[in-house]
């Protein structure tokens, strides 16, 4: 029902945009992971029905442009706000991950529908702008949390991670267009330049998420609604065990020897570690989800968390398939491809009833358990 005190946004009006924050990008980035991480699935997977969820993850990417092209243009003081606010301005690595979430699938699935030179290109356009926004995003939101934000540690939250894991999604995606480069330089220059991207994220990784586990560990679960971002810590475990999967399949004739031979060992020898802690914490993190829906959580935007993170461990299930040559990642792979489908099915269902009642489109509200207002932006109108 809608009340006096909260009207229903004009859907189709320029109201509509004024609380549509950078986080929208997550919708766009958990529908994009379900078709390029059922690529590869051991098991048959219609393509036609893998490239029809690629095809509106791109649609969905393209009204999101619009709709935020309006948001900056006609709410100039919100966007300002979100960018001042802690809890939201680390959203905008959401943009990047989004762009390059597209263009990957482009190449992986797309080019059934729309063949392989103009999905190479749509690839080559969003790989270089969603590369560029994220690693403008990693210095730049982590310098506004130093010099403007005003952060107390209790305030930790996964969400800090977003900015910092895009150049990663980068280093993941980027050695898809390497075969279609020149031989020589320009295919070794972008490999190696993925391999720095995936060095960057990590230690920057390794330097935040010890600061989100000592919150947890002495501050209690997080506020109800922010709970599923704890999803959030998996995207790098697995996307960073799908990049040196990339690398070693990529870089033989790319690199010389013996540097071609130690991606190869790199892939198994960093990412079967990984992807164990990936699975301890989806254990940790998914008790923490039932003691809240025990709570009362109702579904918000941060649902979408379930989605893009769960993705990159399916995908690193299946680079350590390939490497290793053992069936029980493949069979990883297919469960956790399964927990994708059914967490995306649900977070679209919600987003798409909120979307058309209006309730994810109104000024978001305080939150109970909330440390402070601000960080209720991140919900974008939690719903019972």
């Amino acid at each position: 029902m809608v009340t006096a005190a909260h009207p229903r946004p004009r859907l189709l009006g320029i109201p509509a945009v004024r609380h549509l924050g950078p986080n929208w990008y997550a919708c766009v980035m958990g529908t994009a992971i379900v078709a390029t991480a059922g690529a590869a699935l051991p098991l048959p997977v219609p393509r036609t029905a893998l490239t029809a969820v690629w095809a509106l993850s791109l649609l969905l990417l393209t009204g999101l442009l619009a709709a935020r092209a309006v948001h900056w243009t006609y709410h100039r003081d919100q966007a300002r706000a979100h960018l001042l606010d802690p809890a939201t301005a680390p959203f905008y690595g959401c943009l990047s991950m989004a762009l390059l979430a597209v263009g990957g699938g482009a190449v992986t699935v797309g080019r059934d529908w729309i063949g392989t030179g103009p999905a190479v290109a749509l690839d080559l356009v969003l790989f270089t702008v969603g590369t560029a926004v994220g690693l403008v995003a990693a210095v730049a939101v982590p310098y506004l949390m130093a010099v403007r934000h005003r952060v107390a540690p209790a305030e930790a939250t996964p969400v800090w991670l977003l900015p910092l894991v895009a150049p990663m999604v980068s280093a993941a995606l980027g050695p898809l267009l390497v075969p279609h480069l020149p031989a020589g330089q320009a295919r070794e220059t972008l490999l190696l330049a993925c391999v720095a991207l995936f060095g960057l994220s990590l230690l920057a990784t390794l330097l935040m998420l010890p600061l989100v586990f000592a919150r947890l560990v002495t501050g209690g679960p997080l506020p109800l609604a922010l709970t599923p971002t704890l999803f959030l810590v998996l995207g790098p475990l697995g996307q960073s065990t799908t990049a040196v999967g990339k690398f070693a399949e990529y870089a033989p004739g790319v690199v010389p020897a013996p540097y071609s031979e130690g991606f190869g060992m790199l892939a198994v020898l960093y990412g079967v570690p990984v992807m164990g802690f990936a699975l301890l914490w989806l254990a940790f993190g998914t008790a923490h989800v039932v003691r809240a829906r025990r709570e009362g959580m109702g579904f918000a935007m941060t649902w979408w968390a379930f989605t893009f993170p769960v993705g990159t461990c399916v995908t690193g299930a299946e680079a350590l398939a390939r490497h290793t040559g053992l069936l029980v990642y493949d069979w990883l792979a297919v469960g956790l491809y399964a927990l994708l489908v059914a967490a995306w099915l649900v977070a679209g269902a919600h987003t798409v009833r909120g979307v058309v009642s209006g309730s994810l489109l109104r000024a978001p509200r305080p939150a109970p358990g909330a440390p402070r207002p601000v960080t209720v932006r991140t919900t974008s109108g939690a719903v019972r």
